[in-house]
């Protein structure tokens, strides 16, 4: 029996077919994702929650944030409790204002929104609620995160559940079947 030494033209043949099919399984997901892309939205938005909205029947939620649920509460810095959700909500009805919504979609979340990042003028929606304290983000607007939260603005004015711990807790979360039949919905 022959040995191949390892940078042997043998052993750097074996190698094509496996980055071949590596290259072509990527070209497949991305294409798959992008033909799953829908097309930018804009008009008139009828305000679902803090970070939800509706316009001309597309459900758009908002990329890179999480607003309180239009049924949670959140309690102040003296214990008594609030109603955040519905705040959160009436805080992006006043940051819209009527004015034309423009979104830029990058997919699909598990409830079949199409998520994007959607401005008003100029203005970011995403970053303004955030900035305003009314919605947590992960990473996409975390400086406008700090200054909230040393603010007191919005939902940091006392505690509060973050909102995905809020959905699992309250049973808001589909399950496995319901997210992909959502995803492709």
């Amino acid at each position: 029996m022959r040995s191949i030494r390892p940078g042997s033209p043998w052993r750097r043949r074996r190698r094509w077919p496996l980055v071949l099919i590596s290259l072509l399984v990527f070209a497949a997901v991305a294409a798959v994702r992008a033909l799953n892309v829908p097309p930018p939205v804009a008009g008139h938005a009828a305000i679902v929650d803090g970070d939800t909205l509706r316009i001309a029947q597309v459900r758009v939620r908002l990329i890179g944030i999480d607003a309180p649920e239009r049924d949670q509460v959140c309690h102040t810095a003296d214990g008594a409790d609030w109603p955040c959700g519905k705040e959160a909500r009436q805080f992006l009805v006043r940051s819209i204002a009527g004015q034309p919504v423009s979104c830029v979609p990058t997919g699909r979340d598990i409830y079949g929104r199409t998520l994007a990042r959607c401005r008003v003028a100029d203005a970011d929606l995403g970053r303004t609620i955030v900035a305003a304290g009314w919605a947590v983000t992960y990473i996409d607007y975390a400086t406008e995160q700090s200054s909230a939260r040393a603010q007191h603005f919005g939902i940091w004015q006392g505690e509060f559940d973050n909102p995905a711990d809020w959905r699992r807790t309250s049973g808001g979360d589909p399950s496995l079947w319901e997210a992909i039949r959502n995803w492709f919905g």
